[in-house]
């Protein structure tokens, strides 16, 4: 796979974050997110600007165990329009400089000890997610970094491939035992450096849970496309019926894996 450094996810979550805010000076605050149930442009603005707080001040005081949201210092969202957007870019700032001091310090992450660098890819992925559910709200068009897509879709099976995965039962009515979900992307990165190169994931399921494996082979359904689009698919983002999405095989596997994985 295509190795990223810190640095590219810093300078992502800096853009997708500035995305976020052009569209926050332009558009209704209350513009429903459609990809986000009950949320409005306002509400998906001021989760992002204090997740951001959050994770900054856990890698700022080299915390070993969760802070409270509430002991996060300038997380309230402005009231005042016009200071939003610079509230929110405020906030990615403060991230991207609390990582870059802390470098690989060792900090708190979701219950265990890691390099204060998780804390890069993790805010990277929400703020690029959060940036396309705010485009696709607005009508805009959502173009995400191929490599960083891929990266995202790793990050998204790992997940639910864990034991601890609150919101599937391990292998239960994701998959049925034996049948083999394969995602193909033509333009994830081949891990030698060319962005441009192929990629496939294996997704099965057992009774002891998902396992993924990378490489090609056989599958039940098979899901193709640029891997921007697999991964917006696989989060609920787009549907699989997406002009740029090719399904083959069995779809009912595939809708059956998207409806027990909820993001």
């Amino acid at each position: 796979m295509q190795q990223l450094h810190s640095d590219e996810f810093l300078a992502e979550i800096r853009s997708s974050a500035g995305t976020l805010a052009d569209i926050i000076r332009t558009e209704n605050p209350e513009l429903p997110i459609a990809t986000c149930p009950d949320w409005s442009l306002g509400d998906l603005a001021a989760h992002l600007g204090r997740v951001h707080r959050w994770a900054a001040e856990i890698v700022r005081t080299r915390a070993a165990q969760r802070i409270p949201f509430g002991a996060v210092p300038d997380s309230q969202y402005p009231a005042e329009p016009a200071a939003q957007a610079d509230w929110v870019m405020a906030g990615a700032e403060r991230m991207i400089a609390a990582v870059t001091d802390a470098a690989s310090a060792e900090v708190w992450a979701f219950g265990r000890m890691a390099p204060a660098t998780f804390w890069a890819s993790r805010q990277a992925h929400e703020t690029m997610m959060h940036r396309a559910d705010a485009e696709l709200a607005a009508g805009r068009a959502v173009v995400l970094d191929s490599v960083l897509a891929a990266d995202g879709i790793d990050e998204w099976l790992s997940l639910v491939a864990d034991p601890g995965y609150g919101q599937v039962s391990p292998g239960a009515s994701v998959l049925p035992p034996g049948a083999v979900l394969r995602l193909h992307a033509a333009d994830a990165g081949d891990g030698r450096g060319d962005r441009d190169g192929a990629r496939d994931w294996l997704v099965s399921a057992d009774a002891d849970g998902i396992t993924v494996r990378d490489g090609n082979g056989p599958a039940d359904v098979t899901v193709a496309g640029r891997a921007d689009r697999l991964l917006l698919v696989l989060v609920r983002r787009l549907p699989p019926d997406e002009e740029n999405i090719r399904v083959t095989g069995d779809p009912a596997l595939l809708t059956s894996w998207l409806a027990s994985t909820p993001f």
